[in-house]
């Protein structure tokens, strides 16, 4: 008898799983990542880096669909805001925030000791009355200031117009960025030619 009854429950129990079916893992939706829209219809961003002209880093911007999915967002500039990017963005703005203060306190000190440079001095070729046989540009002076370990780019350079005169001194702006300014004296000196040997 009891073999009867314990029979039953698990013909009860197959029965029951029969009419119910397997448990099935609930199926898995995807969600498409939509663009949010600003207010003038264009897509809104927020930046991963600083760009020229647009934001800094973590600014909300609204730009034109076609440069956000063809420049922004392959070029790793921006991302959709989504709450895992924002969250991944708070982490990069950290480091970014860190890494801005370490160069503007290295740009601080190559100011000062620019500052303490009194005259930088270079050499160029020229004819009897001074003029240079070529100019020198900012490119020359940034590779002047790098011979003295004053790690300063061309582009930092603000020189008006190349200098073309020897025996001048000019005084040259620098612009090495995050604001910090400095100015520096060049002077061009002609270098001595040798008198051609006579014959």
């Amino acid at each position: 008898m009891a073999k009867s009854s314990t029979k039953s429950k698990s013909d009860a129990k197959a029965a029951k799983a029969i009419e119910t079916g397997p448990k099935l893992p609930a199926p898995k939706i995807r969600k498409r990542n939509q663009v949010k829209r600003g207010p003038n219809g264009g897509t809104l961003l927020v930046l991963v880096e600083d760009v020229a002209h647009l934001g800094k880093v973590g600014e909300q911007v609204e730009v034109k669909a076609g440069y956000a999915r063809n420049y922004l967002i392959p070029h790793g500039m921006a991302i959709v805001p989504t709450p895992h990017e924002l969250k991944l963005l708070e982490k990069h703005q950290i480091k970014v925030t860190k890494a801005r203060e370490a160069r503007i306190a290295d740009l601080k000190v190559l100011a000062e000791q620019l500052t303490r440079l009194t005259t930088l001095t270079m050499e160029a070729n020229a004819n009897e009355e001074g003029h240079l046989y070529g100019s020198i540009t900012q490119y020359d002076i940034s590779k002047t200031l790098k011979g003295k370990n004053l790690l300063v780019e061309a582009d930092m350079i603000k020189l008006e117009q190349p200098i073309k005169e020897a025996n001048t001194l000019n005084e040259v702006a620098l612009s090495l960025g995050f604001g910090i300014e400095a100015k520096i004296q060049v002077l061009v000196v002609a270098l001595q030619q040798a008198p051609p040997a006579k014959k």
